[in-house]
């Protein structure tokens, strides 16, 4: 299917590289090298060992082959009429492409997708902090040399198209202040965590405790984006009272964890909300990317109900701050038109999950779905450029 034309050039809120393999061990303090990551050759294929046990995340770390973009885009949008396994679905997979890995090469593609820019964020990143969480010094340092590793190969702000976003652990609340006060100054625009409770040496804690308020200032001083990416949470450990794996294997996912209320993102904006974060700082804009958007439903219908039977531990209706402080990355499944009756397509971001199996071929045909929802030629712009585009600029407090 060709991409639609458009009168704009598009900013996708939602693009991956695929890590080199020395992401996390090129710029690795020698101290914690047999802590965090470490490759081994088990018959005859790389396998990823994190914190000493064989990590499953992903079931090819090292991304060659790799499936086509797309592939399981009708999948996704609930369409399996031979009930063909995952697997199957994936088709015959392809070497990886440089632009995977090489962010000029990158650009070329971008130029013939009609994306001006883009936020870039882990395919392998978002499911390593669970792995190591019984190991907070360990934690840092891997982060600390995956950034690294980022900011040399990809930039945070390259040619101001790539924004490529650090990942931050606020495991370690002091390190947190440090690492993002390190992104502030190489220019990152973006930063990107995983939903759920942190783990700290004291304990699990909110993620708007104040003794994150250190972390949340620098951010809201600068005026970066925070983006809360899908990925694994703590939540998989809850998975295992339900006598599931207690460990996310992408692509090998039990209908239960599909069905299961239990939702990461919905909790931690509730967190975010409850706890006060957006009073003590104003400024804050965070993103819900690759997480869909029927959450934000499920979330607006409690957070009605609380404002109405305890409106005085409120400092407003949290709907309005969720609104003023909040953009969401909608699947494109997912119901839009509600969506922007709920939020407003201001606060809507096109995110295309590009080059993943389960993202789109053509990131720019996610038009067509806001068209068949009901969507003006002006909200479309909105959506599939201007707010994002927004995003990638620091605002001042």
């Amino acid at each position: 299917m060709t991409a639609p034309a458009l009168d704009f050039r598009c900013f996708d809120c939602d693009n991956h590289y695929y890590e080199a393999e020395d992401a996390f061990t090129r710029h690795i303090d020698r101290r914690f090298a047999r802590r965090a990551m470490q490759w081994v050759e088990i018959k005859g294929r790389r396998r990823l060992l994190v914190g000493g046990k064989l990590n499953r995340y992903i079931p090819n770390p090292t991304f060659d082959p790799v499936s086509k973009p797309g592939a399981l885009d009708e999948y996704f949008r609930g369409r399996n009429p031979k009930g063909l396994d995952t697997s199957e679905l994936f088709g015959e997979l392809e070497p990886i492409s440089p632009a995977y890995r090489d962010r000029d090469a990158r650009l070329a593609v971008m130029d013939d997708q009609g994306i001006e820019g883009a936020v870039f964020l882990p395919t392998l990143g978002v499911g390593m902090e669970q792995a190591l969480v019984h190991d907070i010094p360990a934690t840092v340092a891997a982060f600390r040399a995956f950034n690294r590793w980022l900011d040399e190969d990809w930039g945070f702000a390259y040619r101001e198209r790539i924004f490529a976003a650090p990942y931050i652990t606020l495991s370690d609340p002091a390190e947190a202040v440090r690492e993002v006060e390190w992104a502030i100054g190489r220019d990152a625009r973006v930063v990107v965590m995983v939903g759920g409770p942190v783990t700290t040496a004291s304990g699990r804690r909110a993620p708007a405790d104040p003794v994150f308020d250190g972390f949340w200032a620098r951010v809201n001083e600068a005026g970066l984006t925070v983006v809360y990416h899908g990925g694994e949470s703590h939540y998989t450990k809850y998975l295992a009272d339900w006598g599931e794996p207690a460990e996310v294997e992408a692509f090998r996912v039990h209908p239960f964890r599909r069905l299961v209320s239990a939702n990461p993102v919905q909790d931690t904006f509730a967190s975010l909300l409850a706890h006060g974060l957006f009073d003590r700082f104003p400024n804050l804009r965070i993103a819900a990317i690759e997480t869909g958007s029927d959450w934000v439903f499920h979330l607006f219908e409690k957070l009605k109900k609380s404002y109405g039977q305890t409106p005085h531990m409120w400092s407003e209706d949290p709907r309005d701050t969720f609104r003023r402080h909040v953009w969401v990355a909608p699947f494109y499944e997912d119901a839009l038109s509600e969506l922007r009756t709920l939020i407003g397509p201001e606060r809507i971001l096109m995110g295309s999950d590009f080059p993943h199996a389960e993202g789109l071929a053509e990131p720019t045909a996610f038009v067509r779905d806001l068209h068949g929802a009901g969507f003006s030629d002006a909200e479309c712009r909105l959506v599939m450029r201007d707010n994002g585009a927004a995003l990638s600029v620091p605002r001042s407090g």
